[in-house]
């Protein structure tokens, strides 16, 4: 008997590890797309400081559909015309809409590296956790995706109510929404 409630107390320690990871694992990923919404949000990148900047640019042609006949030479035909209109476009910024524009791109840039790291580590959680249960492989994409999917959502939601809350639009607590709705 005791070696039965022995392995019985393993097998679910080592469960519960695995859905700690698991959960852990996509708070490191959840954490870091909230973070990077709040903190680009934040960032002083107004449309119409660059209004002029795109009044000024002419369209970037179109590159012709025949090209991906040759898709390298698409690519690189493709990438070359960029990076002429980028150039064109940061010579018509002024040196403070550069540095805003740059310091975004580097936020960015910086955040989308922590949650891509993070995402990797929740991947092998969750194949981990999968394996742990013996479950199908199947529900380890069905797992990852439906994950992911609830960071990004959880990100939307916390920043739609910020903004209702900043409007003054949020309710201050659940009983007094229910008290408003109930008939006299």
């Amino acid at each position: 008997m005791r070696g039965w409630v022995a392995g019985c107390s393993v097998r679910f320690v080592h469960s519960l590890i695995a859905w700690a990871g698991f959960l852990g694992a996509w708070l490191l990923v959840a954490g870091p797309i909230y973070q990077a919404a709040v903190e680009l949000r934040e960032q002083d990148l107004e449309e119409d400081q660059f209004a002029h900047v795109r009044d000024e640019m002419e369209q970037l042609p179109r590159v012709s559909p025949w090209w991906w006949l040759l898709p390298p030479a698409r690519y690189w035909v493709g990438r070359r015309r960029r990076k002429r209109y980028m150039a064109a476009a940061l010579a018509a910024m002024t040196v403070e809409q550069r540095d805003v524009l740059a310091t975004f791109k580097n936020k960015a840039v910086g955040w989308m590296f922590v949650g891509l790291g993070g995402a990797l580590i929740a991947t092998k959680e969750t194949w981990e956790l999968v394996e742990h249960h013996e479950w199908p492989h199947w529900l380890f994409w069905v797992l990852t995706f439906g994950m992911l999917w609830l960071c990004l959502l959880n990100t939307v939601w916390q920043m739609a109510n910020s903004r209702q809350f900043v409007a003054g639009e949020f309710s201050a607590s659940r009983s007094e929404r229910r008290g408003r709705r109930r008939p006299a």
